[in-house]
């Protein structure tokens, strides 16, 4: 799942707090405290994320970076990263030349993976306040290539079309492509959902989408539901409600349904075996979100 805000968004000026989406920025400290509090073998290796996010001093301080309270969504969060990581550099082995971030925040694929994104286009897809300032942070640290990834820039509330940004950044919808929706789907109705899955069901053949959601409350363990209740009341109080979740059966069953050739659902056990298996500290991902990988 996605961090939610909290009274301490972001230890950035005022100018930068109100242009960096914080659940973009938290996802980035997550990664980083990955590195600095889970002993390795780490699972993402982004201590670019958190150059990139440039924390203020004490940042790990704030409750919502706390070590030990945090441990599974963090997994959660570096899990699903890698997972999609593995995904696409699979893909682009495969001849496939096209990857498009929804609701990329402050993602470094592009950035970390120099060797396989040569042959790749990378398409991030955000609000346009987290992009101009991702940007900026890029031009700082000199991160900024002429081939780097094409940023499309879509205002969601005023109702701009992130298909007709894609395809106006060069996206080539007869090409096939690796989508990624990572942390997004709870936040959307299932109309919303629905008409994103028919968008990319009618790409080329060959493309593939990686999308991860939350399940409802009684398909989650005891043991995390506490959590999850207050995520969820705390998503409510910064208006930013959880409008849609999923038990696996269902999203494959609307997958399906909106012309994908095939589904899976890959769950948090499936993730703890292929990334955790090997550690000793007891790290592993939160069962309350799901991952499913579809086909074109």
């Amino acid at each position: 799942m996605n961090a939610l805000p909290t009274k301490e968004e972001s230890t950035m000026d005022a100018h930068d707090a109100h242009q960096v989406d914080g659940t973009a920025l938290r996802v980035a400290l997550w990664r980083g405290l990955h590195l600095q509090v889970d002993p390795a073998p780490h699972v993402l290796d982004d201590a670019l994320g958190l150059r990139l996010a440039a924390p203020a001093v004490g940042w790990r301080e704030r409750p919502d970076m706390h070590p030990e309270g945090t441990r599974r969504m963090r997994a959660s969060i570096v899990a699903r990263a890698r997972f999609v990581e593995d995904l696409v550099t699979e893909r682009a082995r495969d001849g496939v030349g096209q990857y498009v971030l929804l609701g990329a925040g402050l993602d470094t694929f592009a950035q970390r993976h120099a060797d396989p994104a040569a042959g790749l286009r990378v398409f991030e897809v955000d609000q346009p306040g987290t992009q101009a300032w991702k940007r900026r942070r890029l031009a700082e640290l000199g991160l900024d290539r002429p081939d780097g990834p094409r940023f499309v820039p879509v205002d969601f509330e005023a109702g701009d079309s992130w298909w007709d940004g894609l395809v106006a950044a060069g996206f080539d919808p007869g090409r096939p492509a690796v989508v990624a929706s990572l942390g997004v789907s709870m936040y959307l109705t299932r109309e919303a959902t629905m008409a994103t899955l028919r968008r990319v069901a009618a790409l080329a053949p060959g493309s593939t989408l990686v999308m991860t959601f939350m399940l409802p409350l009684d398909l989650v363990g005891a043991d995390e539901r506490p959590a999850l209740q207050a995520t969820q009341h705390a998503a409510r109080a910064a208006g930013t409600p959880f409008v849609s979740l999923y038990a696996p059966s269902d999203l494959l069953a609307l997958i399906r349904e909106t012309g994908f050739r095939d589904a899976d659902h890959i769950s948090s056990a499936a993730l703890a075996a292929r990334y955790f298996g090997a550690r000793s500290d007891g790290l592993r991902p939160s069962g309350a979100e799901g991952l499913v990988v579809a086909t074109v």
